[in-house]
């Protein structure tokens, strides 16, 4: 088989990224957006960490409909019963077990010797497999796992019903020629290998995961896992969007395919930047802001003259337009939502009017709205959708003689009208004591970081803060012509995902 799975975990391991929790909307938004994809497997998430978790699963299982739709466990059998219940309704159902299998691991983690880690896998992959026909099972921290026990746990779980086997690294730890070595021993010494699908699970620790995953599809893997702008737990996951276009554009080399649709990629990049609030570095590959940007002279004269010259990659194979379409206060409704489709958004008819207003009162403020307003305009819309607090006023009155001072005034819980004043060092500080006053919940700002969405004076402001609170961060983004009123907005943002997750404990 020269096909490669594409298992995707932005919405399990992904979420585990510092500061990118998600709330069930957000993951089942995400994972419709990966269905678009036509991601092979989408790893939904850890049912038997918490009750929203699971319910989030289960919704995904649900409504989701073509992807294999996996739940992750540890080997216990509590936690494989959880996942079970959480993707029962999917139309392809997976359970995922996993237990460390290195020495470091078992002494100091799990305190148990090999035979009892290996009798805990047997039983959990058979326990799962008396619910399903699909089981994988991962031997974390494989890549330190002393090889000869490595072989015994694969087998072991092969004969009780695993149908996948993944090589996790989980630690960042491997290169590319020692993790071939592995997976060439595991094919070797491994009798019923054949009866299973090889795959790896690569952390960018040491900046290889995409170059660890792709350098064993030579040696039979056949599945990857990967997240959406390889975020994840510390330095990240190996990237989707990297392993898929290198087997795209380097197909000279390495002869496999995907099932996955390129087009939808810088879509679903924007999508979990947003929803997760992790910006996408300029210089990130294949969806940075610059990947396709040319500053050079050089460059951009052999561009001119063949775009080849500079670009081993077409921008419109993951979806860039390679022109931006410019609509103004004239356009109308049929025009705004013709350009929302070729960008990829499916907005409900209460939300496509709400950001058509929103789009008109913008284009009030902008001559030209290009791509990039309207992907901002739709992020800012998409993250007022569940709210605790919703801002609907904010004045300041500032200046090097003035004290610094802000109105608000938010919409709470039932419809309550709020209003307060306060006064700070600056206007983002007054309108931030302000909303606090109203809320009421403590919490430290820890980042606040603003960025332009396009060029000139008229640009859209994007800012991203993040807040801290009981051990626990929380990012928040929000978008306005006026810098004040985006300062507002991603203030509220952090703070309803802070309520949301309060509410949820």
């Amino acid at each position: 088989m020269d096909r490669v799975i594409i298992f995707d975990t932005t919405l399990r391991d992904g979420e585990q990224s510092a500061g990118a929790a998600l709330n069930i909307d957000e993951k089942l938004e995400i994972a419709r957006q990966l269905e678009r994809l036509r991601i092979d497997v989408i790893e939904a998430g850890f049912p038997i960490t918490s009750p929203g978790d699971s319910e989030a699963v289960r919704r995904i299982a649900k409504e989701v409909r073509e992807p294999t739709i996996c739940a992750l466990a540890h080997a216990n059998k509590d936690a494989v019963d959880a996942a079970w219940q959480a993707v029962k309704e999917a139309q392809h159902p997976r359970i995922h077990v996993f237990l460390s299998s290195s020495e470091i691991h078992m002494a100091h983690q799990l305190k148990k010797s090999k035979e009892q880690v290996l009798e805990a896998a047997r039983s959990n992959v058979a326990r799962a497999k008396g619910y399903l026909d699909d089981v994988e099972f991962s031997p974390m921290d494989a890549t330190r796992t002393d090889p000869a026990f490595l072989y015994q746990i694969i087998e072991a779980t092969i004969a009780a019903g695993a149908t996948t086997v993944n090589i996790p690294d989980t630690v960042g730890y491997t290169i590319p020629k020692e993790f071939c070595a592995l997976i060439e021993g595991i094919f070797k010494n491994v009798p019923n290998i054949k009866k299973a699908v090889v795959s790896v699970h690569c952390h960018n620790d040491l900046g290889l995961a995409v170059a660890n995953s792709l350098a064993v599809l030579d040696c039979g893997v056949r599945q990857i896992e990967c997240t959406i702008n390889g975020i994840g737990e510390r330095a990240g996951n190996a990237s989707l969007e990297e392993i898929v276009m290198a087997l795209r554009t380097r197909r000279d080399l390495l002869t496999y395919t995907t099932n996955v649709d390129t087009t939808q990629i810088h879509r679903t990049s924007r999508l979990v930047s947003d929803l997760t609030g992790m910006s996408v570095q300029p210089n990130k590959a294949i969806v940075g802001a610059n990947a396709f940007r040319h500053e050079s002279g050089i460059h951009q004269d052999g561009m001119l003259k063949e775009r080849t010259t500079y670009e081993i990659m077409d921008p419109r194979d993951i979806g860039l337009t390679g022109t931006t379409l410019t609509l103004g206060k004239l356009s109308g409704r049929h025009a705004f939502k013709a350009r929302l489709e070729e960008l990829g958004y499916t907005l409900s008819d209460e939300e496509f009017t709400r950001a058509f207003a929103d789009f008109k009162e913008l284009a009030d403020k902008k001559k030209e709205i290009s791509d990039r307003d309207i992907e901002a305009l739709i992020a800012e819309e998409m993250r007022t959708f569940s709210e605790t607090y919703h801002l609907e006023h904010v004045q300041v009155s500032c200046g090097d003689h003035l004290v610094p001072t802000a109105s608000v005034r938010l919409i709470g819980p039932g419809g309550q009208l709020l209003a307060d004043a306060a006064l700070g060092t600056g206007p983002v500080d007054a309108v931030y004591k302000a909303i606090n006053r109203l809320v009421g919940v403590p919490n430290n700002l820890t980042e606040f970081s603003v960025k332009s969405v396009t060029a000139g004076i008229d640009a859209m402001g994007e800012v991203t803060i993040r807040i801290e609170s009981g051990g626990r961060t929380y990012t928040g983004r929000g978008a306005a012509t006026d810098i004040i009123v985006a300062s507002a907005k991603a203030y509220m943002n952090a703070l309803n995902r802070l309520l949301s997750a309060m509410q949820k404990a």
